[in-house]
């Protein structure tokens, strides 16, 4: 039996994966991580509350989860989006690592690049980049295309994107919408098959494993 790490289950993706990780009897306990606690109440659910990225003492864990996200517009400032979409996810890593974490899996975006000329695609990229430098033994990034799903908060300008792309889904190929639902489904059969190395899972792969 395995216990979880999951940063974000309070977010779209994070909710869904918390439903997931409670449903998979592949893990015995499962940690919950952030600023607020989840409205779930579980024999198997364990809540910390912290403010990320700072990160206190965990109990020791097998498999860590990470589907932290803002936008700039939410975050107020670059350097605010930068402090959750970066910091707090590295942070989360070396954490769930010195707790015994042999895995680490987490959402970044489709363009994620650390040399891009892009903030938002350059913050992503230098998050994969600098939790895949400290060497835990199994890394995945997550690279979903705009997420599809009921958000408890509003992102108009999201939303109205999302409501053209669905329309346009069939002819728009690895750039039509990812649901939030297969972004969680993947993750838990990433970690289940746990290979070695560093990991990208694309939204064509997410989505096709869905299917």
């Amino acid at each position: 039996m395995r216990t979880a790490l999951l940063a974000g289950a309070t977010g779209l993706v994070g909710g869904h994966l918390l439903a997931r990780l409670l449903e998979d009897g592949t893990w015995d306990r499962v940690v919950s991580i952030g600023r607020r606690e989840v409205d779930v109440r579980h024999d198997r659910l364990e809540q910390l509350v912290t403010q990320l990225p700072d990160v206190p003492a965990l109990p020791a864990v097998d498999d860590a989860f990470c589907a932290l996200g803002t936008t700039i517009k939410q975050a107020g400032s670059q350097d605010a989006f930068r402090a959750v979409d970066h910091d707090a996810v590295v942070a989360l890593a070396a954490a769930g690592q010195q707790a015994g974490a042999r895995s680490f899996l987490h959402v970044t975006a489709m363009g994620a690049n650390a040399r891009s000329r892009l903030f938002y695609n350059r913050v992503k990229g230098e998050t994969e980049r600098d939790v895949a430098a400290l060497g835990i033994p199994t890394t995945v990034a997550f690279r979903p295309s705009i997420i599809d799903g009921d958000r408890a908060e509003a992102r108009r300008g999201e939303q109205l994107s999302l409501s053209v792309m669905r329309v346009s889904a069939p002819v728009l190929g690895p750039f039509r919408p990812t649901r939030a639902e297969d972004i969680a489904s993947a993750m838990v059969q990433q970690a289940k098959a746990a290979p070695a190395g560093t990991t990208v899972v694309s939204a064509r792969e997410i989505t096709k494993r869905a299917s």
